[in-house]
C-alpha cells in the first residue's frame, strides 16, 4: 500500500499567478495588453522626463531616472491589472448563487467574523441569508428575491436580538434594486458602518451569537457555478 506524501502543497509561482492573472483578465478586455503597454509607457516617460527636468543634466542621470521609470511603468500596470481583474471577478459573481459568501469571507478582513455558509437558506429557491458581525454591529444579508427572504431575514433578526440585546442590527439585501446593494460594493458597505460595539463587547456577541447558531453544513448547496471558481487569482 503507498504511503501517502507528507510533502507541502506546492503553490505556483509568483510569475504564475500573474500569468493566470493576466489571462482571467484578458478574457472579458481583450484590449487588456494594450492598457498594460500604455501604462509602462508612462512610467518611463515620466522617468525620462523627471531626468530632463533636474539639473545638472547628465545622461548617466537621464539613464537612472529611465530604470526608475520603468519600475514606476510596472507598478501602474500591477495596479492597473489588479483593478481589472477584480471588476472582471465581481462581475462573474453578479447574480451568482453564494457570491455572497464568498466576498463576505474574503472582502471583510479579520475586523468582521464571517462565513462562506449561510446561516439561513431555502434550497428550493436558492435564496439565502449571511451574517457578519463587527465593530458596525451585526449585518444581516439577503441574497435573492426581497419577497421570499422575508422570513428568513426576520427569523435570524430574531435570534440574533435574542442574545446581542442592544448591539445594532443592520439588514442588507443584495442585488441590483434601488435599495438593494451590488456585490460590488457590499464588502465596502459594511465595512463603512459606523463603530458601535467595542472589542470586549464584540468578543461576548459572537460567543453568544455562535452558541445559538444552527449549523447548516449540512444543507445542500445551491446548484450553480462556484463562486470561488470566479475569483481573480491574486499575486503573492
Amino acid at each position: 500500500m503507498a504511503s501517502r506524501s507528507t510533502a507541502p502543497e506546492k503553490r505556483p509561482g509568483f510569475f504564475s499567478q500573474i500569468r493566470s492573472l493576466y489571462t482571467f483578465t484578458r478574457s472579458e478586455f481583450r484590449w487588456l495588453p494594450w492598457a498594460l503597454i500604455g501604462a509602462l509607457l508612462v512610467g518611463v516617460l515620466l522617468g525620462v522626463g523627471i531626468g530632463f527636468l533636474i539639473p545638472p543634466v547628465q545622461i548617466w542621470s537621464v539613464i537612472l531616472w529611465g530604470v526608475s521609470g520603468v519600475l514606476l511603468g510596472i507598478l501602474f500596470a500591477m495596479i492597473l491589472l489588479t483593478r481589472l481583474s477584480t471588476r472582471v471577478m465581481y462581475k462573474k459573481l453578479d447574480g451568482m448563487p453564494g457570491a455572497t459568501g464568498h466576498i463576505l469571507s474574503t472582502g471583510l478582513g479579520r475586523s468582521w467574523v464571517t462565513s462562506d455558509m449561510p446561516v439561513g437558506v431555502n434550497p428550493r429557491t436558492q435564496d439565502a441569508v449571511y451574517r457578519a458581525v463587527g465593530r458596525g454591529g451585526v449585518v444581516i444579508i439577503g441574497e435573492g428575491a426581497r419577497g421570499r427572504l422575508t422570513r428568513l431575514v426576520n427569523d435570524e433578526k430574531k435570534k440574533v436580538a435574542r442574545v446581542a440585546s442592544g448591539v445594532n442590527i443592520e439588514v442588507l439585501y443584495v442585488g441590483d434594486g434601488d435599495d438593494d446593494v451590488h456585490i460590488s460594493k457590499l464588502a465596502k458597505t459594511i465595512k463603512s458602518l459606523p463603530k458601535t460595539v467595542d472589542r470586549a463587547t464584540l468578543a461576548a456577541v459572537v460567543k453568544r451569537i455562535d452558541s445559538v447558531s444552527q449549523s447548516v453544513t449540512s444543507l445542500p448547496i445551491p446548484k450553480g457555478i462556484d463562486p470561488t471558481r470566479a475569483r481573480a487569482p491574486r499575486p503573492r
